[in-house]
């Protein structure tokens, strides 16, 4: 699968609107879908998690085996946000469990991370049939939920990962090689956000390995900035 070429190296719509800074940096206000559901947002682990295990907001739940919550460290400073669950992560109840999750494991660890030190994530939380892209409906059923996660773990980092992931959590259009490799941020919080490309794209498109570890330096250099 290639994965032996992440080494760890020593250096170094709606109406919301892209806001850019002299800085290159990009802020998004948090998105008004949480309130359809105000009560969400003062869920505590356990209650939400429940909530979203019997969730019926979207047709998504129709086909599903279970939803996929989340898992990791709930005080890590590494959100990792995906796209939605495929076959693996359906019947296993856990993000980033198949091929991907794999490369996504060791690209993680390309930079000093265990999977358990992390928190992942994704844009829904049910498997869309066919492993098709989410609908936009089905991805605002799902953003309040995510949105109360993000509120819980407080990252000190978003790490984005593929289109539908970057797109949502963003609210634009722009393809992912317009935005990795630059310092956003997500939330009236301005939360780092930092865009990659998802892991199953790397396994078709290996030479597009590289790139994804600049995007992973850059994500750790900022961690390091906030954290000294």
């Amino acid at each position: 699968m290639g994965i032996q070429a992440w080494v760890r190296r020593d250096d170094g719509g709606g109406n919301d609107q892209l806001m850019v800074s002299a800085d290159d940096s990009v802020t998004v206000p948090m998105n008004t879908a949480a309130s359809a559901g105000d009560e969400i947002t003062t869920l505590d682990w356990e209650p939400l998690r429940e909530r979203v295990l019997v969730c019926t907001k979207c047709a998504l739940h129709k086909g599903r085996t279970q939803a996929v919550f989340g898992v990791g460290n709930r005080k890590a400073q590494w959100l990792i946000i995906g796209e939605a669950p495929g076959a693996d992560e359906d019947r296993q109840g856990e993000p980033f469990v198949g091929r991907a999750g794999k490369l996504l494991n060791n690209m993680l660890l390309a930079v000093g991370l265990r999977r358990e030190e992390v928190y992942i994530a994704n844009i829904v939380k049910c498997r869309p049939p066919n492993n098709r892209d989410p609908q936009p409906e089905e991805a605002q059923s799902c953003e309040p939920y995510l949105q109360r996660q993000i509120a819980l773990i407080q990252p000190k980092l978003i790490l984005a990962l593929g289109r539908i992931a970057a797109q949502n959590l963003l609210k634009t259009s722009e393809a992912v090689g317009a935005l990795r490799g630059k310092r956003l941020r997500y939330g009236d919080a301005g939360i780092p956000l930092v865009v990659t490309y998802h892991p199953a794209y790397l396994l078709r498109s290996p030479r597009e390995k590289r790139k994804a570890w600049l995007d992973l330096q850059l994500a750790r250099e900022i961690v390091a900035a906030i954290s000294s």
